[in-house]
């Protein structure tokens, strides 16, 4: 059986656990991988503040250090989402093209 995601932002899967999130598929050959490092309270809910974004190839014979791709740190989990989508739309059209 096929895996469903429950969550998608802009069409591509999106899944957390705990302070990890990773939004795209591990079938394209790039994700994104965001960590939360801290967090603030407004209007007495937890909201992310800083955001670790990396993009990262999904290639598994690469040494992980190897895999990352593009980093950096955001304020603000849509910021982070809004960066990662541009970098992950960016990576698979290049990918696309490199292979045509």
């Amino acid at each position: 059986m096929a895996f469903t995601p429950k969550l998608t932002y802009k069409g591509k899967p999106l899944v957390r656990c705990g302070n990890e999130i990773y939004f795209g598929s591990l079938a394209d050959p790039f994700v994104i991988f965001m960590q939360v490092i801290t967090t603030k309270q407004e209007n007495g809910m937890e909201m992310a503040d800083k955001v670790h974004v990396m993009l990262l190839s999904t290639d598994s014979s690469k040494a992980l250090p190897d895999r990352v791709m593009k980093q950096g740190s955001k304020t603000g989990l849509y910021t982070a989402l809004e960066v990662g989508a541009m970098w992950l739309e960016r990576a698979l059209q290049e990918s696309s093209t490199k292979k045509g």
